[in-house]
């Protein structure tokens, strides 16, 4: 597990240099509430961080140790999880359309097509909720399987959105996040959408897949 962590920060630095390499004149420019774009670019990248290390936390936790639910009790420890996890996620929209308005026209592109681009992100983004909704369940989403083994006794879902790929939720689930930046024409919410985009198959691999492996089946894992 140790290994796994190490590798989780290794990747994260490299990924925190690349975005700081890709960081140009355009992106500072403007702001929002009385507050330089900067500002919103650094809220922008650092909640996914604390989303992420949150997430991390409280799975490795109550997979291992059962932490949460020695507290609470695991249906309350599950819905104080859940509770912070929206926050932590309404926070990371908020900050990256804050940062979309705080550097809106900065980026020098065809509004229209921009806006043509953000409706074919939209699309698969709607189809993946209403599929999540309708076959996966929203407590399994967020995890209710490191809490609660009867979860962890069901087969890996493969209808709607998970009929063509088991990953729908990191490849398609993070198109909103692209979104206010091509909305709002800002590359520097374009950015912290790349950081967020790629950081999250950083806790796939470190994080989520090492632990469906201790939870599910051999067979059902030979399915992703």
């Amino acid at each position: 597990m140790l290994e796994r962590q190490t590798h989780h920060i290794l990747f994260l630095a490299g990924i925190l240099a690349g975005v700081f390499l890709l960081l140009t004149e355009e992106m500072r420019v403007g702001g929002f509430l009385s507050l330089p774009s900067v500002f919103w670019l650094v809220m922008a990248i650092t909640i996914p961080i604390l989303h992420q290390a949150y997430v991390w936390f409280v799975w490795r936790s109550e997979l291992h140790y059962g932490l949460m639910s020695s507290w609470f009790g695991k249906k309350l420890g599950f819905y104080l999880y859940a509770f912070f996890f929206g926050i932590l996620f309404m926070l990371r929209l908020v900050t990256i359309v804050g940062l979309a308005i705080a550097n809106q026209g900065s980026l020098k592109f065809d509004r229209r097509l921009s806006l043509l681009i953000a409706v074919i992100l939209f699309v698969p983004w709607l189809y993946l909720i209403y599929s999540v909704y309708r076959y996966f369940g929203v407590k399994r989403a967020l995890g209710i399987d490191h809490f609660d083994q009867s979860y962890r006794h069901m087969p890996l879902v493969n209808k709607g959105i998970f009929r063509y790929t088991p990953n729908g939720m990191y490849i398609f689930g993070f198109f909103i996040f692209w979104i206010p930046g091509l909305i709002w024409l800002s590359p520097a919410a374009l950015l912290a959408a790349l950081f967020s985009h790629t950081y999250i198959w950083v806790h796939y691999y470190t994080t989520e897949l090492p632990d469906m492996r201790l939870i599910y089946k051999e067979e059902e894992m030979g399915k992703i």
